[in-house]
């Protein structure tokens, strides 16, 4: 597989969130508006880049009894610098998001790029997994928080797109939105495969 397809692999073929179903929690939770969706996937994307490389770098020092608790160990130094740093910098944005910034750590999407992927490759490798699927799980977080906040709130990136006479949906922005915005683009997504595989 080239460099290429491995970055480019996580922004469609193995998508985490539409295509492999992972890191549901923080995906439904955290999207009631587009900025939410970026810092979260901004935050998971610096955890699963920089677990990556260190997984792949110490792949044959660990010993294989206790890779996953050391792959969690690994993640969890990470996810523990953007918790603090988001608190420091990004106060506000910090409380919006609350448990879900130390829930990174069991999120299965970087555990398991950790140990299908960065403990049986190279740095290089395993540098461009993590990017790639990172700004995939990103882009998905952000577009499902653009969907909600649009439809819920009237707004984006908290920008008025409506006037006065706008009527939000407010089941956008509630628990029910965020599974049926997510229904609606994983069926979008399979008929974007299915067309693509007739063509």
């Amino acid at each position: 597989m080239s460099n290429l397809t491995e970055f480019t692999k996580g922004l469609w073929d193995e998508h985490p969130i539409f295509k492999l179903v992972l890191g549901m929690c923080p995906t439904l939770a955290v999207t009631t508006a587009a900025i939410n969706g970026i810092a979260m996937g901004l935050a998971t994307t610096f955890v699963l880049v920089a677990s990556n490389l260190v997984v792949s770098a110490l792949r044959n020092v660990i010993p294989a009894k206790v890779r996953i608790p050391s792959f969690i160990v690994i993640i969890a130094s990470f996810v523990t610098i953007v918790d603090l740093v988001m608190n420091g910098y990004f106060h506000d944005l910090h409380k919006t998001l609350g448990l879900f910034i130390p829930l990174i750590v069991v999120n299965c999407v970087i555990l398991g790029r950790a140990e299908a992927f960065a403990s049986k490759k190279g740095l290089f490798v395993s540098l461009l997994d993590g990017l790639g699927m990172g700004i995939g799980f990103t882009l998905g977080l952000f577009v499902l928080g653009a969907i909600r906040e649009i439809f819920g709130n009237g707004t984006i990136l908290g920008i008025t797109l409506f006037g006065e006479g706008f009527y939000p949906l407010i089941i956008m922005i509630l628990p029910p939105g965020a599974f049926i915005t997510l229904g609606i683009l994983l069926a979008l997504m399979n008929k974007i495969e299915e067309i693509r595989g007739t063509a």
